[in-house]
């Protein structure tokens, strides 16, 4: 991930938010709208492409940046945690994310069609996958129970908002509890310290 100057993290930030609360495609000509905000950005258009090249290439950066952080709110709030909690992390996550997954939004948008953000898109997905994969080989289960348990997580995520059902983490937790109880694991096992 690169290093940006306090402009470049201005400029960013201001288009972070606009990706996520407008869309990637809805946000069409990214140098407008950052003048539009130019007050949060604090920046002019040249900075846009000196710092960036394009839009496609920011956009990328904020889901990356936006990975990063995810990942580290989850590390944070997963220490010495049992396994099924990272559903009740995945809730706290989305009470700030009216929107739901950023990740899943932006693949509607660009899926298919050679975005650079693509590959980042991919690469949070298995991300997830390979620490719940990870978690449940940690307490002694295979490893496509992991890979069930980023379905839950997956679906969970996206039925919490879009699908109008803000309780689906819980629902996904017992799910998980259900899963592990079956496969001969207390659901409590494989804590992510």
């Amino acid at each position: 991930m690169s290093t940006l100057t306090p402009a470049g993290e201005k400029l960013l930030a201001a288009a972070s938010t606009l990706f996520y609360r407008r869309g990637i495609r809805a946000v069409g000509r990214l140098r407008d709208e950052v003048d539009a905000d130019r007050a949060d950005a604090g920046t002019t258009k040249k900075t846009l492409y000196d710092r960036f090249g394009s839009k496609d290439a920011l956009v990328a950066l904020y889901l990356e940046r936006r990975a990063a952080h995810w990942q580290e709110f989850l590390r944070e709030h997963m220490a010495d945690r049992p396994l099924v909690d990272v559903f009740d992390v995945l809730a706290l996550w989305l009470a700030d994310q009216d929107r739901g997954c950023a990740f899943v939004n932006a693949y509607a948008e660009i899926g298919g069609t050679d975005h650079p953000a693509e590959p980042v898109i991919r690469a949070e997905k298995e991300t997830m996958r390979a620490y719940l994969v990870d978690l449940v080989r940690a307490a002694g289960l295979p490893d496509d129970v992991g890979v069930e348990l980023h379905l839950l997580y997956e679906g969970a995520s996206v039925m919490a908002t879009a699908g109008g059902l803000p309780e689906a983490p819980a629902l996904a937790k017992g799910a998980a509890e259900r899963l592990l109880s079956a496969c001969g694991s207390a659901p409590t096992d494989g804590g992510a310290g």
